[in-house]
């Protein structure tokens, strides 16, 4: 089931933001411009689709590991190391509004109280009702074409991104791994995204 298809997405609104990594270009998407929570993305200036394959970065939202600096997860490491690629090649980094893999902020820190009773991140969800990864990548590619891209090297450790663009007009030319030292606190999410969900990380 399709969560996150936005028909008719629109760049609704745009601004160059200073950051740490340099300056980027903000780019607001939605299907109406009163959209409280847009789907990001963010540009290098200097970005050029027609100089072959754009570093390319699908980043679903994670606040506690984003905004708050969360150990659970690498979430916040693997942003930060996205943008500082994308800084240095020119590339985008999409910024999708889909928290806890699709479960949302709520069921997500219901899924940590259970995960500290010492469920795993599957089970905790599948314990809840809710599926394990409910994520679409749709609208990402949506917003790639927006912005020109007709092939990418993309920045993940997860095959089912790859995936989304078998049936697309995109081609995906390459992947570049995004490898995180793990921490005490989130090694068993890794090993579970490695072992339980084919995530392609190091043993």
């Amino acid at each position: 089931m399709v969560l996150n298809r936005l028909e008719n997405i629109k760049r609704q609104a745009e601004a160059i933001i200073p950051t740490p990594f340099g300056e980027l270009n903000m780019v607001a998407y939605s299907t109406n411009i009163g959209e409280k929570m847009p789907h990001i993305a963010m540009v290098h200036p200097d970005m050029n689709p027609l100089e072959g394959p754009v570093l390319v970065r699908f980043h679903s939202e994670c606040i506690t590991g984003d905004l708050f600096g969360s150990k659970r997860c690498d979430c916040g490491e693997q942003l930060d190391k996205a943008l500082e690629m994308i800084s240095e090649h020119k590339g985008i980094v999409v910024y999708l509004r889909q928290e806890g893999r699709g479960i949302g902020i709520i069921n997500k820190l219901k899924a940590y109280q259970l995960q500290d009773t010492g469920l795993n991140t599957i089970d905790a969800n599948l314990h809840l009702g809710l599926d394990v990864d409910s994520r679409d990548y749709t609208v990402a590619i949506d917003i790639l074409k927006d912005l020109g891209v007709e092939s990418v090297r993309l920045m993940t450790n997860n095959p089912l991104k790859l995936k989304a663009f078998e049936d697309s007009d995109i081609e995906a030319v390459g992947r570049e791994p995004i490898i995180i030292e793990a921490k005490k606190e989130n090694l068993g999410y890794l090993e579970t995204k490695r072992d339980l969900m084919g995530h392609m990380l190091q043993r």
